[in-house]
């Protein structure tokens, strides 16, 4: 209870990141003939702060990576640019997870200082029965986030590989958000089954490699970073989530199995129903409120990538396809068939709406 408290504790300053991922993103437009210039201005990312190595904010770069993704006709634009990273760049992430003694510390540091690359990513570390690295999002919304998240999976996990010296393989990798087509891509990548529409973000590992050593060690060098990390995050503001990313964060991976209730979110987060609601209505909300603008935005990304109604009320939790169509009248004022003819895009909608 008191986790979730800490968590929740009102509005505060947006998370931010170090700008790796639209410092990577920016290179790969370039080497491909495409200005970034317009797709910053759209993200709300100063090339300035960029050259200058500033950080920037965490929602402004999942907003660019999505238009990376249409700009550069890459749907699979994080797993791209998680391959074209020099796992240097990292920083001091990087060396402070390669001088430790075993793979099992390294995720360790990993986990205890990865705000330092960005403040709204969250890594748990779970090492019984196997090995589980669950990645979250704290001030950032997840159901807005595809290639963002799937970027840091494949990094984490090149990573991983770099530095125990093998080519690692999951048991399982799994995300919360959808996806369709053909996966060979990642699960080639991954070396393992991929699974999407998932209840958390997450990969899993045999225990064995925990004991793994690595290549690198240095326990000089390890002690020196563990300081500089240390004093690094000291300065570091805490960013907290205002309460209705919390819910929004936990409502993603329920909505698939129709159990995005008040008393299932509620409990999730540790609440009783009514301190859940009172919780929610001191930022002027309500649970419905917030579980139809989360479908909302999620129908106008399925509808763009001409799901078949009956599939997206499936993933929006409705019970009928006409439901959700019932519901897509209401937010659009046209069926999903209609919406899906007007001239006007989905993507084009969703952009006029980000704020940041």
């Amino acid at each position: 209870m008191e986790q979730v408290d800490t968590v929740i504790q009102g509005l505060t300053s947006f998370p931010t990141a170090s700008g790796l991922a639209t410092r990577l993103a920016e290179r790969h437009l370039e080497r491909n003939g495409i200005d970034p210039a317009p797709l910053l201005q759209k993200a709300s990312i100063s090339p300035r702060s960029l050259a200058e190595r500033g950080r920037i904010s965490a929602k402004s770069q999942t907003l660019l990576l999505d238009l990376v993704s249409r700009a550069a006709r890459d749907d699979w634009i994080g797993l791209t640019l998680a391959g074209e990273c020099d796992l240097r760049e990292i920083g001091m992430l990087y060396y402070v997870a390669a001088s430790s003694p075993d793979l099992r510390d390294a995720l360790k540091r990993i986990s205890r200082y990865v705000r330092l690359g960005n403040e709204a990513l969250v890594v748990r570390l779970k090492e019984r029965p196997v090995c589980s690295v669950e990645l979250s999002y704290s001030g950032v919304q997840r159901h807005q986030d595809r290639h963002q998240i799937e970027l840091l999976a494949f990094a984490f996990l090149r990573l991983c590989r770099n530095l125990v010296g093998r080519n690692l393989a999951p048991i399982h990798t799994k995300f919360i958000h959808h996806r369709t087509g053909d996966l060979g891509l990642i699960s080639r990548l991954f070396g393992c089954d991929v699974e999407f529409d998932a209840d958390a973000d997450e990969i899993v590992f045999d225990m064995d490699v925990m004991q793994l050593p690595l290549v690198a060690a240095d326990p000089f060098l390890n002690e020196l970073m563990v300081k500089t990390c240390d004093e690094a995050m000291a300065v570091r503001s805490t960013n907290l989530s205002p309460f209705r990313t919390v819910v929004e964060n936990t409502i993603a991976p329920l909505l698939p199995h129709a159990e995005a209730t008040t008393r299932t979110v509620a409990k999730r987060l540790g609440l009783s129903e009514r301190t859940f609601a009172r919780r929610l209505a001191s930022e002027g909300l309500s649970f419905g409120e917030v579980l139809d603008q989360q479908r909302r935005d999620l129908a106008m990304r399925y509808l763009e990538e001409d799901l078949q109604a009956s599939q997206i009320a499936w993933l929006l939790g409705f019970h009928q396809p006409s439901s959700f169509s019932h519901a897509c009248r209401r937010w659009t004022g046209k069926s999903p068939s209609e919406f899906r003819r007007a001239p006007k895009t989905a993507a084009a909608a969703r952009s006029e709406e980000a704020t940041f």
